[in-house]
């Protein structure tokens, strides 16, 4: 299994009266997510019959808050259910694949407010008779030459001339069994959006090397989440392949 984006949160710091860019809550860790004991893990089997209906849910720390988006729920994590670096067009290529019969986004209407594990994904997902989850989620990072910028910290505006200002963004993904929380597979992929630290002289210009960033690594992750996707349905061709020629090969059992 690819690196995974880690769970991270950290205290805000204080702005201190002068003008300053908060860097956006961390991801979610998807492994946490779908934690279990390792026994149970591969005990679970995949149930989904395809064509399949994606659900697709966007998972970060909870308390999640960025300028342009907010998590829903608390807890282990939350969700984002209004999108800013996705565009409809990601989602259509998902739902044209081969053995995708529809996709569509989960619904905060139907989560609790307390956001435990993946299996609060699969209820909603199940709800809207949904068969396989695909949680992905973004952690972004901020640093200079020499200094590194986490979750939920104040930048100051212009504080760091003549450095090499860098964002980098890993959106990290899962498909998951909405019946059993079988892990079908995973991707993930990073992008560095990289800038002269005198340019993180408005917010509005941190902001945009993030959304960049966050953009290409979701785009970037979308390819890997195809590819992936190839995989996961040529083993259900080939399981389901095998089970036809074994039904086939077993003698029938003639009545006495």
């Amino acid at each position: 299994m690819p690196r995974s984006v880690a769970l991270l949160v950290s205290l805000a710091l204080g702005l201190g009266g002068c003008a300053s860019y908060v860097t956006p809550a961390g991801g979610a860790s998807i492994p946490a997510l779908t934690d279990a004991d390792i026994g149970e893990a591969l005990a679970r089997r995949p149930a989904a019959e395809f064509p399949v209906r994606l659900i697709v849910a966007r998972v970060q720390a909870p308390g999640y808050v960025s300028h342009s988006n907010r998590g829903y729920g608390q807890g282990s994590f939350s969700v984002v259910t209004t999108r800013d670096i996705e565009t409809d067009e990601d989602f259509a290529q998902l739902g044209a694949l081969p053995g995708v019969a529809a996709i569509g986004p989960i619904s905060r209407l139907l989560l609790p407010a307390e956001l435990s594990s993946a299996r609060d994904l699969r209820i909603a997902a199940a709800q809207l008779q949904g068969d396989i989850v695909l949680a992905y989620t973004i952690d972004t990072a901020f640093h200079t030459d020499t200094l590194q910028i986490g979750p939920l910290q104040a930048v100051s505006l212009g504080f760091f001339p003549n450095k090499q200002a860098n964002v980098t963004a890993t959106c990290a993904l899962a498909f998951i069994d909405v019946r059993t929380g079988f892990v079908y597979g995973v991707a993930e992929s990073s992008a560095t959006e990289q800038q002269r630290s005198n340019y993180w002289s408005t917010e509005d210009a941190i902001e945009h090397a993030r959304a960049v960033a966050e953009r290409a690594a979701f785009a970037a992750a979308m390819a890997e989440a195809q590819s992936a996707w190839a995989s996961i349905l040529a083993a259900h061709t080939a399981n389901q392949c095998a089970s036809c020629s074994s039904s086939a090969a077993s003698p029938l059992a003639l009545p006495r």
